[in-house]
C-alpha cells in the first residue's frame, strides 16, 4: 500500500498545473498518524458540529494508508477573478487563490486514476484534509484533501452508517 500511495503522490505531482506553477505538496500517513488525525477530525466536530466528520474519523481507522494533496497558497497573477476579486491585488490575504484551488482538484483527479488503476479502494475526504491541515502536517498549505486507500474485499470507505455524538 505504501508502493499505491506513493504512486499516487506522483501522479499528483505529475498533474497538470494552472500557469505550470507547481504549488502541489503531498506526503502520506500511515500507523499511528492515522490515528492521531482521527482524533483531531473527532476534536473538530466539536468546533464545528458537523457529523460527518465523526463518522470519517471512525472511517479512515480501515485505511492502510492515506494520501494527503494540499497546496501552498501563491497568487498567479493571472486577474481572472475566479476568487470573486477583479484582480490579484485585490484578493484579501486568506482568500485562497482559485487556480490553486483548480490545481489540487486535478492532482487529486490523477491520485485517485492511479488507486483506480492499481485496483486499490479509495475517498476522496475533505474532513480528514481539514484535520491534517488543522495539524499543519503539510506546512504552509491550504485546501488540504485526504485519500484514505484500503486494499480489502470490500471498500470501507462507502455504505458508511452515521455515527452520533456520544
Amino acid at each position: 500500500m505504501l508502493n499505491v500511495a506513493k504512486q499516487m503522490m506522483t501522479a499528483a505531482r505529475t498533474a497538470p498545473k494552472g500557469k505550470g506553477v507547481d504549488v502541489i505538496e503531498t506526503a502520506v500517513v500511515t500507523g499511528k498518524e492515522i490515528k492521531i488525525l482521527s482524533d483531531e477530525m473527532i476534536r473538530l466536530n466539536g468546533e464545528n458540529g458537523l457529523m460527518f466528520f465523526l463518522r470519517d474519523a471512525d472511517n479512515i481507522l480501515s485505511a492502510e494508508a492515506i494520501v494527503l494533496i494540499g497546496t501552498r497558497e501563491q497568487v498567479q497573477g493571472l486577474n481572472c477573478a475566479y476568487c470573486g476579486f477583479a484582480t490579484c491585488a485585490e484578493k484579501p490575504a486568506d482568500t485562497p487563490c482559485a487556480i490553486n484551488s483548480i490545481d489540487v482538484g486535478i492532482a487529486i483527479g490523477s491520485a485517485c486514476a492511479t488507486a483506480a488503476d492499481l485496483r486499490v479502494d479509495s475517498r476522496v475526504m475533505f474532513s480528514a484534509g481539514l484535520a491534517a491541515q488543522s495539524l499543519d502536517w503539510l506546512s504552509g498549505c491550504r485546501n488540504v484533501i485526504a485519500i484514505p486507500i484500503s486494499c480489502s474485499s470490500k471498500n470501507p470507505f462507502f455504505d458508511r452508517k452515521p455515527r452520533e455524538r456520544k
